[in-house]
């Protein structure tokens, strides 16, 4: 499959395509400098995998993600957040990567059998809900829920990203995913033909070639069950050409303000625009949550004023610039201190509670 170039309207598409190179220029200037950055790195791969999905239709909240990846989540994992944390991991390794890295045909095989081992519907025994969060500590296991089988997937995950060669199993009529399988989809000519835009995309201004790369993912398909990583191969491009250095751009965090007919639609003049006003609207996303977590900062570290130095409260400060939302027990195995103990830290930095759920206690900052 090719997809075409030589019709590119750039004349209605310059003013979007300044727009958005001014934008991820000055994010990635702010980022590179700011003094929350590391945790508006991590806080925006969380967004994005929760992103991630809700352009695709499927919704997962931020939180249950958070809980998720901490292994403190009591109940049985949807099909969604695995997905989700699938996307996470994904944004992680692509971030500690070399630039290029996930654009390579090496990287891209190693990120294929790592999120190919996601497909599974994981049918984890469920757990009895666990008890609010009240800041008593747990006897038995902290998690509250057998992860023998999530590990399994992530040590053969593991084994993959290091160059070993991973388990098969003979693909049967019991398979159900196989009833959906179609043998003419050839997925590595797919990825083939969509790697070879990328040097047409490099002859471009660097925000139209991301925009080219992800209409082309969109046009090609080259991977049906896993078609979520072009947004994520698309940041890791912004990246490989310098634009965004400072951290791996959240594109789907813009996206989620596109209307889906926009998007979708049948001109790729249109959908280009789409794009291209994605990355601007992500950009601005991105800038205001520097200033919110500017603020919180300030406002946490006025708190700290004649403490003394070995309080745990800037290690606290930490962890909640980090995450959309910490609990009592992330922040007692950050910090090492007891659950009732981080409750303690919690009231004395005034932090916001941000669920009402019985089951766990949330803060953040907004």
């Amino acid at each position: 499959m090719r997809y075409d170039l030589t019709t590119l309207p750039l004349t209605t598409l310059l003013p979007a395509i300044i727009k958005a190179e001014d934008m991820l220029a000055r994010l990635d200037e702010r980022v590179l400098r700011h003094v929350v950055a590391d945790g508006f790195r991590e806080r925006g791969h969380f967004f994005d995998a929760a992103g991630a999905l809700w352009v695709g239709g499927e919704l997962v909240h931020v939180e249950d993600l958070v809980l998720h990846d901490a292994r403190m989540d009591a109940r049985t994992p949807t099909h969604e957040l695995t997905i989700a944390h699938a996307v996470l991991r994904v944004r992680r390794r692509l971030w500690s990567a070399e630039p290029s890295w996930g654009l390579e045909a090496a990287g891209l095989a190693a990120l294929r059998g790592d999120i190919g081992e996601a497909e599974d519907v994981i049918q984890l025994r469920p757990a009895p809900l666990g008890e609010p969060d009240d800041g008593q500590e747990d006897e038995g296991d902290d998690f509250g829920v057998d992860f023998a089988e999530i590990d399994a997937i992530l040590a053969r995950s593991d084994k993959i990203l290091n160059g070993g060669v991973p388990d098969t199993r003979p693909e049967t009529i019991d398979d159900p995913l196989a009833l959906v399988r179609d043998e003419d989809w050839d997925e590595g000519e797919r990825l083939e033909s969509w790697r070879a835009m990328l040097r047409e995309a490099d002859l471009l201004p660097p925000v139209l070639g991301a925009a080219v790369l992800f209409d082309a993912w969109e046009r090609i398909e080259p991977l049906r069950r896993q078609h979520w990583l072009g947004g994520l191969l698309v940041s890791a491009y912004l990246r490989s050409r310098g634009k965004v250095t400072s951290h791996l751009f959240c594109l789907n965090v813009g996206l989620k303000s596109v209307r889906h007919e926009r998007r979708r639609a049948s001109d790729r003049t249109t959908r280009l625009l789409a794009f291209l006003d994605a990355m601007a609207l992500s950009a601005d996303s991105g800038l205001k949550e520097l200033d919110r977590l500017s603020l919180a900062k300030l406002q946490m570290e006025l708190r700290l004023k004649d403490r003394r130095s070995n309080s745990s409260l800037p290690d606290v400060i930490d962890i909640v610039l980090s995450r959309p939302i910490v609990s009592a027990k992330m922040i007692a195995r950050h910090v090492g201190v007891t659950p009732r103990g981080a409750l303690n830290l919690v009231a004395e930095l005034g932090l916001r509670e941000m669920t009402g759920r019985g089951r766990y206690r949330g803060w953040g900052v907004l």
